[in-house]
């Protein structure tokens, strides 16, 4: 198998838009030769416990309402012909992710890591819940196959938090700056949501050469 390791942040609506174009190339190819593994990547790593006003948000990141307007504008067009299901209009708070990404590194010893970032960028984007509530969590990790009330348990506790957030730094000493990012055989690294064919092309090489 060939690496693919994804960095990545569940409120961020391109690496949404990028697992989107992924799957479609995996599924595509059953006998894909990649080996998944989600990496943790705060976009918002000071982001209070609390979260914040996604309008405020979204006004404060882009320079005002009608930056903020053009960007939601732009996003939810790509939303409506790709993955029709999300509006950003369900989002009412932005919220700080390190418990998910919490739930995701205990995702990977179950390995469901794929299926739960399925969920919590559905959770958000379609569903607008608050991806820091922990019975949220707790059932997005439930329907992903793991146990909802030790990972319930887990998460009213502080274990690998530390962890997590070590290992966020770690990316960004790595000079990562933004996601989502793959890196492929722990060489080649693809920034953006690159599209479908792009991955098909890249399956298609790798097939090639072994």
């Amino acid at each position: 198998m060939i690496s693919l390791d994804i960095f990545f942040d569940p409120m961020c609506a391109w690496c949404y838009i990028g697992k989107s174009r992924l799957d479609r190339a995996l599924e595509a190819n059953a006998d894909h030769p990649f080996d998944l593994t989600w990496h943790p990547y705060q976009l918002n790593p000071t982001m209070p416990q609390e979260g914040m006003a996604y309008a405020e948000y979204m006004k404060a990141k882009f320079h005002g309402q009608d930056g903020a307007l053009k960007v939601m504008t732009e996003m939810q067009t790509v939303f409506d012909a790709e993955i029709p299901q999300a509006k950003l209009s369900n989002i009412s708070r932005v919220p700080n992710t390190l418990n998910a990404h919490r739930v995701m590194h205990w995702a990977a010893l179950d390995e469901c890591q794929s299926r739960v970032a399925s969920g919590l960028f559905k959770a958000y984007f379609q569903e607008g819940l608050n991806l820091n509530d922990l019975d949220v969590l707790a059932d997005i990790a439930s329907k992903a196959g793991m146990d909802r009330a030790a990972t319930l348990r887990l998460l009213q506790g502080d274990i690998d938090i530390d962890t997590v957030q070590q290992r966020d730094k770690h990316a960004r000493e790595r000079g990562i700056n933004a996601v989502p990012l793959y890196i492929v055989a722990n060489q080649h690294a693809v920034s953006g949501a690159q599209p479908t064919e792009l991955w098909q092309n890249v399956i298609d090489e790798i097939k090639q050469q072994i």
